[in-house]
C-alpha cells in the first residue's frame, strides 16, 4: 500500500447543497487518492449498527435520524498519516470554530450538520471501509491509470 488509509461520508447535507464535487476536489488537491466511493443511503438499522458507539448518548437518535433522511457520499482514501491528515483537512466538529478554508468551515451547517464524517483512528478506518465497502471495491494502492488512447486498438 503507498500510504494508509482513512474513511470518509459526505453526509446528506453536502449531497443536497451539490457539494460532493467540490469536497472531492479538496480531498485530492490535499493529497490523498481515492481508492473506493460510491453514493448510497443508509438504513435505520445500518445507521444504528455504524454509531452503534454513541448509543445512549443524548444525540443518537437525531444522529441516524439525520444519517438517515438523504443520499450520502462514502469513501476510502489513501495518503501517508491519512487519519491525521483527513481531520485536519475537515476542521472542527463546529464549523463556527473550523479553520478557515476547511471542508467543515465551507460546506457545513451546523455542529451536527457538519457535512462529512472522519475516521478518528486506524482501526475504525478499516471497520468503517468493511462497513461499506468488500475488498474487491476497493482499488489496490498501485492501480494504473487507463491505457493512453493510442495504445488502444480503435479496429
Amino acid at each position: 500500500m503507498a500510504g494508509n488509509r482513512t474513511f470518509t461520508i459526505i453526509k446528506p447535507n453536502a449531497v443536497g447543497n451539490r457539494n460532493i464535487g467540490d469536497i472531492c476536489a479538496m480531498i485530492e488537491k490535499a493529497g490523498f487518492r481515492i481508492v473506493a466511493m460510491k453514493m448510497t443511503y443508509l438504513s435505520r438499522n445500518d445507521a444504528e449498527k455504524f454509531y452503534h458507539v454513541h448509543r445512549g448518548k443524548f444525540f443518537f437518535r437525531n444522529l441516524y435520524l439525520f444519517m438517515t433522511s438523504g443520499p450520502i457520499v462514502v469513501m476510502v482514501l489513501e495518503k501517508e498519516n491519512a487519519v491525521e491528515d483527513y481531520r485536519t483537512l475537515i476542521g472542527k466538529t463546529n464549523p463556527e470554530l473550523a479553520e478557515e478554508g476547511t471542508i467543515r468551515k465551507l460546506y457545513a451547517q451546523s455542529k451536527t450538520r457538519n457535512a462529512v464524517h472522519a475516521s478518528d483512528s486506524d482501526e475504525n478506518a478499516a471497520w468503517e471501509a468493511s462497513f461499506f465497502f468488500n475488498d474487491k471495491e476497493i482499488m489496490d494502492a498501485d492501480y494504473c491509470l487507463p491505457l493512453p488512447e493510442d495504445e488502444i486498438d480503435s479496429d
